[in-house]
């Protein structure tokens, strides 16, 4: 299982585009194993897996990898021919340079063009003619999947230093830290990511044979699964392990298991838009999540293995962090009868 939670926002988000053109979204939900009742609650969230499968759902129900929301339609296949091209180039910028000629074969175009300057490159999204896009998902998931896609392709993270929207901070602006790990700015001339130069030389590791395994779920998990093995979010998270039953580590043991100093490792937490006492909390906010959607342990259980000693406690907790009880956050989760566990 996977240990990451989704946003109600983005699972609301990826289905604007069916729910515009009339589609029933509330049987996309139940198929990906969501109760609908779940959405009711502001702060909900959604297990990784669960936002995979809605994805991979919307995609073949409605035969658009854009969902509805972008200035034509893109049927089923085409990211999958996309990487077909790009598999047998030599570098990260030839990846980029011959996936923008793919994109701009269709039109209107949707495309993220590379502009490379003499230290750094910005990848710049391009959307041509009327988009549907009312909560940004669209230009969200073209940015994050093609930075992922180039990270999996060259088998390390493209640091990312800048991420730009040509739109105003949304309301669910403070999950953009945990997706992009760098700093971020709205209401900017452009949709776009900004790295180091260097990242363009990285030859590409894959081959077909993995290509074909990675399409079986992709691009679904480059969106809801993200490849954090390389950020020190995601090393701590391993770190620390899903038993919060015992204590936890301190913060100078995670240090010196990273071979950095206490000093460094908060300066790269701050880089990457979070904190040790952040990732603890979250992770248990996640882990807690989880047991509740497995109807064999109690709510007090549940508190004991997410490293409450106090019921009372995780109970203040846990409503800190959606915004209702384990008991009502239980209740909508179980209400989809054709939940996929």
């Amino acid at each position: 299982m996977s240990d990451l939670t989704v946003s109600r926002h983005f699972v609301q988000a990826a289905l604007a585009g069916a729910e515009h053109l009339g589609f029933d979204t509330g049987e996309m939900l139940r198929d990906a194993g969501i109760s609908p009742d779940l959405l009711r609650i502001e702060m909900a969230r959604v297990s990784s897996d669960q936002f995979s499968l809605l994805l991979q759902v919307v995609w073949n129900r409605m035969n658009d990898e854009f969902m509805g929301m972008g200035p034509r339609r893109a049927r089923s296949g085409t990211f999958a021919a996309m990487c077909a091209l790009v598999i047998d180039c030599p570098t990260l910028g030839a990846v980029y340079r011959r996936a923008y000629q793919f994109s701009r074969l269709f039109e209107p175009m949707v495309a993220m063009e590379l502009q490379a300057g003499e230290q750094k490159v910005r990848l710049v999204a391009h959307i041509e003619g009327d988009i549907h896009d009312p909560q940004y998902f669209l230009r969200e998931s073209i940015l994050v999947i093609w930075h992922r896609l180039g990270c999996w392709l060259i088998g390390q993270p493209v640091e990312l230093e800048k991420a730009e929207f040509e739109y105003p901070r949304p309301a669910h602006g403070d999950e953009y830290r945990h997706i992009f790990h760098c700093p971020l700015a709205f209401e900017s001339d452009g949709t776009a990511l900004t790295f180091d130069k260097r990242f363009l030389a990285a030859p590409v590791i894959r081959d077909k044979p993995e290509l074909l395994k990675f399409l079986n779920t992709s691009p679904a998990d480059l969106l809801s699964r993200p490849d954090e093995s390389n950020t020190f979010t995601g090393r701590i998270r391993a770190l620390i392990g899903r038993d919060f039953a015992k204590p936890l580590p301190d913060f100078e043991w995670i240090a010196t298991e990273l071979h950095t100093s206490p000093q460094t490792l908060r300066r790269r937490l701050k880089q990457e838009n979070t904190s040790f006492q952040e990732i603890k909390d979250l992770l248990r906010r996640d882990m807690a999540i989880y047991y509740l959607s497995r109807q064999e342990f109690s709510i007090n259980d549940i508190a004991a293995k997410v490293g409450f000693t106090e019921p009372s406690t995780f109970h203040r907790a846990f409503k800190k962090w959606t915004g209702v009880t384990p008991g009502a956050y239980r209740e909508d989760e179980r209400s989809n009868p054709s939940a996929k566990r």
